[in-house]
């Protein structure tokens, strides 16, 4: 049995469900990334972006403090890190975050500022961004870790998660990946560009995001999709791009809750909506990966809340999902 020397070690990498039902003639598995102290993949990423600034000197004791922008996982991440690392952090959210997650980092912690203006496009990732900008010019011993343009973000997630899918699975045909700062997108596409030209990478984003380019509008589901397109980000024909709605997702994660007992976040359920809907392009006897960045223990509030649903969606969510709220 593994001892571990620190919680941010404690990466399970290796867990795969397999769901064989899913597309009839194709091997889909789904990559599950929560079994580990922050409960998300995140954790790789925060890792990497705390041992960039501590391996290029520029976060140091005793006066190093941390400051980020987050949904939720993230933060909770590096809220692990800074605590078992002994650096003061700030996590700026907004009121998309879930209670539980503010929860988690306070405990951890953390102190954590929650924005609730709204930027030009509908969402709050701006005016988050603005807010870490004015702190760095009141105080010049704060680091801004900055996931949206930090090449740590996707170098973590080529070096470890696409590594690892390959390691697992070989050769795979389809890789499906929800995106938020596009860290996960970006390191797995740059891994498998080198090491398997054959995979076939789709990369899923919700309606209302403009990460695409698409317009904006507004989104309730944390986690996936953004009003601002990340400095990491970069379009290519290496990736296909699907975007699903919200309403789906739900009825997506749902679904899974009642027919597999596993209750899921918001961007694994948007990326399994997605390879649904494109069920029909892939051949048989495909092998097929899909990464699940987090459970859906997070979202009991929301995507598994029927007040929740009903308050943000009222009937459209029956209308577009044809899913029952029950």
């Amino acid at each position: 049995m593994p001892i571990y020397s620190s919680a941010s070690d404690v990466v399970l990498d290796d867990i795969f469900l397999q769901l064989p039902d899913f597309i009839t003639g194709v091997e889909t598995f789904l990559k599950l990334e929560a079994f580990n102290p922050a409960g998300s993949l995140k954790l790789k990423t925060a890792v990497g972006l705390v041992d960039n600034v501590l391996s290029a000197g520029v976060l140091t004791r005793p006066h190093g403090r941390l400051i980020e922008s987050s949904s939720g996982n993230l933060g909770i991440a590096l809220s692990v890190v800074a605590a078992e690392r002994c650096f003061p952090l700030t996590i700026v959210t907004d009121l998309k975050a879930n209670r539980q997650a503010i929860q988690a980092m306070e405990a951890l912690g953390t102190e954590v500022v929650v924005i609730d203006q709204c930027d030009q496009n509908g969402g709050h990732l701006q005016c988050r961004i603005n807010y870490i900008q004015q702190a760095l010019e009141r105080d010049p011993q704060l680091i801004w870790l900055n996931q949206y343009a930090n090449l740590a973000n996707p170098h973590a997630h080529r070096d470890r998660t696409a590594r690892n899918i390959h390691a697992e699975l070989g050769d795979i045909d389809v890789l499906v990946v929800g995106i938020g700062s596009t860290g996960t997108l970006m390191g797995c596409s740059e891994y498998f560009a080198r090491h398997s030209r054959r995979t076939r990478i789709i990369a899923v984003d919700v309606e209302g995001s403009v990460i695409f380019g698409g317009p904006p509008a507004s989104r309730h589901i944390p986690g996936i999709g953004s009003s601002r397109s990340p400095e990491i980000f970069t379009d290519s024909d290496a990736f296909d791009k699907v975007l699903v709605t919200e309403s789906d997702t739900i009825a997506m994660c749902r679904h899974m809750a009642r027919k597999h007992g596993l209750l899921i976040g918001g961007s694994t359920g948007s990326a399994l909506t997605a390879l649904q809907q494109l069920a029909d392009s892939i051949a048989p006897g495909s092998r097929v990966a899909v990464i699940s960045p987090d459970l859906g223990d997070r979202y009991l509030d929301s995507i598994y809340s029927d007040n929740w649903i009903e308050s943000r969606y009222g009937d459209m969510f029956a209308e577009t999902s044809g899913s029952s709220l029950v």
